[in-house]
This record gives C-alpha cells, structure tokens and sequence, in this order.
C-alpha cells in the first residue's frame, strides 16, 4: 500500500469489530511506509496484512484481514507468505485471537503471553500535579522510555502517536524524571488508552485518572493490559472494567525482553 491507503486496512479492522482508531492510519503509515501490503483482484482490493520493521530487526504482523466474500480462496494465503517473507529474518511477534493459535504456531510462532482488552466507562477522579502534557516532554527522553518497553526505536511512528487529532498524551515527572506516560484517542467506539507505562502501581493509577478525565462523562473506556503485569490487572479490576477480548502474543523466537512489570496499557496490538 501507498501510506495514504493505509485507511483501508483500518476501515476492513473496524468492520470486523476491532474499534481502532479515528486517525490511526497516520500513525501507522509513519511507523514503515512499505509494511502494509494490500491483495487486488483486478484492481479491486480484497484483503490486507501489515508487516512491519523495526530498524531491520523485529517485525511485527498485523491488520490480516480478508473480505469476507473472497475468503477460503487463497487470498490469505498468499498475503500472510508475502508479509512473512518481507520479515525474513527479523524476530517476528504478532497479537492473533485464541483460536488461531494452533495454525501460528505451524507458521512458526510460539505462545508468549496473553493480552486482555478491558472496558469501562469514563469516572471522575482528582488529577495528580505531577501530570503534564506529554507533547511537552523531550522527545529523546520520551524515546529513551519507550525503549525499556518495546524491542526497538519507533521514532516516527511514536512522534505522530503522541500528536495524534482526537488523542490526549501524558506524562508523570517526579523529581524531573519521567516516571510514565500515556495516550487516550477516540476509537469508532468510546476511547483506548495505550500506551500507558509507568514505573509503579500508584504512578499508573494517576496517569490513568488523568486520562480517562479527559474524554467525556460516562464514555466507554478501553484498556488492553498484558496478563503477565499482575498490577496491570488489578489496575483494570479496581477500576469496574470488564475482560471483553483477548488475543495471544506470539514471537517466531524468544520473546524479546523489556520491562513487562511498566507495561499497563499495549499501545497497539496491531504494531506491537
């Protein structure tokens, strides 16, 4: 796909009911122009997969989807072969729902660890002085940050993340450290929340009452929390969320190491 059509891929996850983002497919052209592969027949498009590197190392796939009226005809097939192929020999990781996870791990894929997408509705709370706009924040000290959560840079596509229209972005400092940050952007459906990292249980509580206070009274609210973060939970749990989806990470090798313990909210689970 051309960056500007990336917002067919997003169109094709919203119908299957996987409420992205209103401006998601800025964002996610930014994080590698040619990692969006698009299958046509005769010019019309019929299916799609998202298979993204991160500086030529790890990838990620995401957004396989097929149009219902071409499916069962090789179409996915042929559009998983060439994403995969376009990750030759990167570490490849990928959030599938629960039930496919006896075919990727055919693909090569092995389970490591479940995500659990949360919701609930917008409550007030008292905002913590120690939350400031994220925009605000040096860029390098926010990619410093981002690193000890997630394998690889991401520069671009976290720049456009963090600015994105319809979107809230915030940080806690303390002492002047970045202690954690998150972002809140409108969906089709309520508002996400992802990424959230923090380093602390209380620091995660805070910015998570920031953000969900700037979306309106009574919104839906979503959180997709990694299982292994036992706090992460607890955060959902406290906060009356209900588990609506779940999906399995998987990794063609060992899973790479970050900070699982600062991880409250995955930022997507289409690029990782």
């Amino acid at each position: 796909m051309h960056p500007d059509e990336v917002g067919f891929a997003i169109e094709l996850a919203a119908r299957e009911g996987w409420n992205p983002g209103l401006h998601d497919a800025e964002a996610f052209a930014l994080a590698d122009s040619d990692g969006f592969l698009v299958a046509e027949v005769e010019g019309t498009p019929v299916g799609c997969i998202s298979a993204v590197s991160y500086q030529g190392h790890f990838g990620f796939i995401g957004l396989y989807i097929v149009v219902p009226a071409w499916r069962g005809k090789g179409v996915g097939m042929q559009l998983w072969n060439a994403g995969m192929k376009r990750l030759d020999h990167h570490l490849v990781g990928l959030d599938g729902v629960p039930a496919q996870q006896e075919n990727n791990r055919k693909s090569g894929f092995s389970l490591a660890w479940r995500n659990v997408r949360y919701a609930g509705t917008m409550r007030s709370a008292k905002p913590s002085p120690s939350v400031r706009q994220l925009k605000e924040i040096d860029f390098e000290q926010l990619e410093r940050d981002d690193r000890t959560v997630f394998p690889e840079k991401r520069a671009r596509f976290l720049k456009a993340w963090i600015r994105l229209e319809d979107a809230v972005g915030l940080a806690l400092v303390e002492d002047d450290e970045l202690r954690g940050w998150g972002v809140i952007r409108r969906c089709r459906e309520g508002h996400k929340i992802g990424a959230l990292n923090a380093d602390t249980p209380g620091q995660a509580e805070a910015l998570f009452n920031a953000l969900q206070c700037s979306v309106p009274d009574g919104d839906a609210v979503f959180l997709d929390v990694p299982v292994p973060n036992a706090h992460a939970l607890a955060l959902a749990q406290v906060h009356d969320m209900r588990p609506v989806f779940e999906t399995a990470r998987m990794y063609t090798g060992p899973a790479p190491e970050i900070a699982m313990h600062r991880v409250y909210g995955v930022t997507t689970f289409e690029l990782g």
